[in-house]
């Protein structure tokens, strides 16, 4: 149900481990450069139309990629949820399966007091992920918000319980670059349910029976 779907948000402090590649001084802002930075795949390559990134400065830049690596970790979670809420609906223990309907309807169903309580889950993840990357508002310039700490790579929030970042800086790179790419896939899935279930009212587990039936008749 929604409920699961909306911890997705709380994805940007749960991360996945991606780390500041070994053996280039990639965790200093003035080493973060289009040159270091994973995630550039052919056929594109370093696909910016609009120049944003030759723009900025490197500290611009990190905070970029910051942002690309959070919406692409509550992206994947939030694709999860949609799957996982839309196809317990009406059967899960939580909220006597009352909670139905596409995904985008379930988190105004979730009964007072419950929408605080995710809120507040989600305020404390963000104040953590914030105090591991960005320097403390005291601490610099007015005309300089926003900084990010120099020893902080994006992404890099430490959690890693499995103990699955590679010591090789190459297997490394292709690691961030593959989260990259999922995240950046899963952007496009999530805004795709968003829209296909407030234009149709129909969940998308819905549209995959829908579409499963309709091909098993014309078979």
């Amino acid at each position: 149900m929604k409920s699961v779907a909306a911890l997705a948000f709380i994805g940007s402090a749960a991360a996945f481990a991606p780390v500041a590649p070994a053996g280039r001084s990639s965790t200093a802002v003035n080493a973060f450069s289009l040159e270091t930075m994973p995630g550039a795949l052919p056929p594109m390559g370093f696909w910016d139309p609009l120049g944003f990134a030759e723009k900025a400065d490197p500290n611009t830049l990190k905070r970029y990629r910051e942002a690309e690596i959070t919406h692409g970790r509550v992206a994947m979670l939030a694709v999860i949820g949609f799957f996982v809420g839309e196809a317990v609906e009406g059967s899960s223990f939580l909220f006597d399966a009352q909670i139905t309907g596409p995904a985008i309807s379930h988190f105004t169903q979730v009964p007072d007091g419950w929408d605080a309580l995710i809120v507040t889950m989600i305020g404390a993840a963000e104040a953590q992920r914030a105090q591991k990357g960005w320097v403390d508002p005291a601490e610099q310039a007015p005309d300089q918000p926003g900084t990010l700490k120099d020893d902080y790579y994006p992404g890099d929030i430490g959690f890693d319980p499995l103990g699955i970042k590679p010591e090789d800086p190459e297997e490394l790179d292709l690691m961030i670059t593959r989260e990259l790419q999922n995240g950046r896939l899963a952007m496009l899935a999530a805004a795709g349910f968003l829209a296909q279930e407030a234009v149709d009212g129909l969940g998308i587990v819905q549209h995959f029976q829908v579409g499963m039936i309709e091909k098993a008749v014309q078979l």
